[in-house]
């Protein structure tokens, strides 16, 4: 989802660093609400000056999926001069609020941006408790970084590496369940995962057979153990195994 901060583009209202982040809390409010989007599924995206409400709001969210940080600011002093202290008047803290970020960060910066240099986004990126690999784009600038190939690139194995993520988190998670079965499990036991995976557990009289399977993007991936001495009937994935 894509928005105008107030005072910005069609939207009404002054801009200020107190309204955008009243923004993007209702903008987050509305996809919650009206669209039943969870945090655990939403990946914020913030460019430049956008960064701040897009930290505001990460530095609340324990369980948001990742954040993706574009020719980012560690503050809005910090823009104009070089100040190791962070002042009350200071806007845009970004220093601060990194370090309260729970999820994976991706860092993008060009190495020869003249409107907030470099050191501003290799220093949010240190600071990440979940640093992804960075991308310094070489001779990038503040407002062309789009351009380069390697920005495409660079995003798509962030995303891809999410999803990877999750699958990943999926399957530990499947066996888990399956562990806590094998010492539980009167026969038959099944367990129904998420909604593209299942648990099926048979406990026979001389070998216990277990069924895993996860399905990825539409593909199952199928692990069996040793063959039952006496067949059961289960139910799995809508049909009998």
């Amino acid at each position: 989802m894509l928005y105008d901060y107030s005072g910005y583009g069609a939207s009404t209202g002054k801009p200020s660093e107190s309204n955008t982040y009243a923004d993007i809390e209702a903008v987050y409010e509305c996809l919650e609400t009206e669209y039943g989007v969870s945090q655990e599924d939403l990946i914020l995206y913030g460019q430049s000056v956008g960064s701040g409400p897009t930290l505001h709001l990460a530095s609340k969210l324990p369980r948001l999926r990742g954040v993706v940080l574009h020719s980012a600011i560690l503050s809005g002093l910090r823009v104009l001069c070089h100040v190791k202290f962070t002042f009350c008047f200071d806007i845009y803290k970004n220093i601060n609020k990194i370090k309260k970020v729970k999820c994976p960060v991706l860092v993008i910066h060009g190495t020869e941006d003249d409107v907030v240099n470099w050191l501003h986004g290799n220093g949010l990126w240190k600071m990440s408790r979940e640093p992804y690999d960075p991308l310094w784009i070489k001779g990038g600038g503040h407002c062309n970084l789009e351009l380069y190939p390697d920005y495409i690139r660079h995003l798509c194995n962030f995303l891809s590496w999410m999803v990877l993520q999750s699958q990943m988190f999926a399957t530990k998670m499947l066996e888990t369940k399956l562990c806590e079965l094998l010492l539980t499990a009167p026969p038959p036991v099944a367990l129904l995962g998420s909604a593209a995976a299942a648990l099926v557990v048979f406990n026979g009289d001389a070998a216990v057979t277990v069924v895993v399977a996860a399905v990825f993007n539409g593909a199952a991936v199928v692990k069996e153990g040793p063959p039952m001495s006496e067949k059961r009937e289960g139910f799995f994935n809508g049909g009998f195994v």
